[in-house]
């Protein structure tokens, strides 16, 4: 094992030195892989779910800085506004023009994604999009439904990110050189075993951390079956988190948290960088792992969180039958 490899490994087992600014800042300056080249999004198509502020606003950043026509898909364009003009103005005064718009949908609501994608696909019928990034979250104090009866987390971080990626595989499957579709999961879903038998948190006593970190390892989980699933359509699928980040979700949900360790939060830019990574990279990174800090991780690190095929496949079933998709096979 390398020297780099030692230490990075080192940093990720820590947690708290990895996640936090200080792994982001070592590795970035001992072994991060070449920057994606200015104008590496030129001509590409960028969606990015939960882009109104934080780390979703950092990705829209990033991604129209490297040329990237980017849409905000938003819960509220009112609330999109800021961000949208905090962007622009960046992006003016570097001399860039942007090329940026605004797009509501609850991805926690079915029935809007869906709508949200049809009128998508009516008014940019033969476009392509090349990046969906998945950043939308949420992390209610108590256990909340969604307008279909699903428990927030999972609606917001499985079941619509999951319900607009197979709606949109039209445009997807556009795209020249193939689409990529990346979800921001989190370092916590490592605590946390597949909910295979309660997917909706029906059951035990509900923390919204705890909800949050098992909705995360169903993205996770799930990404590989879902990269052989839309491979036919050369759209490429990741997972990836992006250590501890300072955003107003972070501060709205988790105060204590953000205050003890404030001063070691990153980013939002340092958080977006692996997603950023993901999409510009110029030859797309094997489909299907789980990544951070610009390398593939492993999915669990205690015999006890492990999942096998049979799980996965089991909450893909009950995913397919929650999003009204036709039953298949997975591969």
């Amino acid at each position: 094992m390398s020297p780099d490899r030692g230490l990075d490994r080192l940093l990720d087992r820590a947690v708290l030195p990895g996640y936090s600014r200080l792994g982001h800042a070592i590795r970035r300056r001992g072994w991060y892989d070449e920057d994606p080249p200015p104008g590496a999004m030129a001509a590409k198509t960028a969606l990015v779910t939960g882009a109104g502020g934080g780390l979703g606003e950092a990705v829209a950043l990033e991604l129209a800085r490297l040329g990237a026509r980017v849409g905000l898909v938003v819960r509220s364009a009112e609330r999109a506004a800021p961000a949208m003009a905090r962007i622009s103005a960046t992006l003016r005064t570097e001399g860039l023009e942007p090329d940026l718009w605004v797009e509501q949908c609850d991805i926690s609501d079915l029935a809007a994604v869906s709508a949200f994608a049809a009128e998508f696909g009516q008014r940019g019928a033969g476009a392509a999009v090349d990046v969906l990034v998945h950043n939308a979250g949420v992390m209610p104090p108590e256990r909340t439904e969604s307008v279909d009866g699903h428990e927030l987390t999972v609606a917001t971080h499985v079941l619509g990110p999951v319900l607009l990626t197979e709606l949109l595989r039209p445009s997807l499957g556009l795209s020249p050189e193939g689409a990529r579709v990346i979800f921001v999961a989190s370092g916590g879903m490592y605590t946390q075993s597949l909910p295979v038998d309660d997917p909706d948190f029906e059951r035990g006593a509900y923390r919204g951390a705890v909800a949050y970190a098992r909705s995360k390892r169903m993205q996770v989980e799930l990404v590989p079956l879902l990269a052989r699933r839309w491979a036919a359509d050369r759209v490429s699928a990741y997972a990836m988190h992006p250590g501890w980040v300072d955003t107003p979700g972070i501060a709205r949900s988790l105060p204590a948290f953000r205050a003890l360790l404030r001063p070691l939060l990153r980013s939002p830019a340092a958080g977006a960088d692996t997603a950023v990574w993901l999409a510009a990279k110029p030859t797309a990174p094997a489909s299907g792992g789980f990544w951070h800090d610009r390398r593939q991780r492993p999915t669990s690190y205690r015999a006890s969180t492990r999942s096998g095929p049979d799980e996965v496949e089991r909450l893909w079933r009950w995913v397919e039958q929650e999003i009204g998709l036709s039953p298949g096979r997975s591969g």
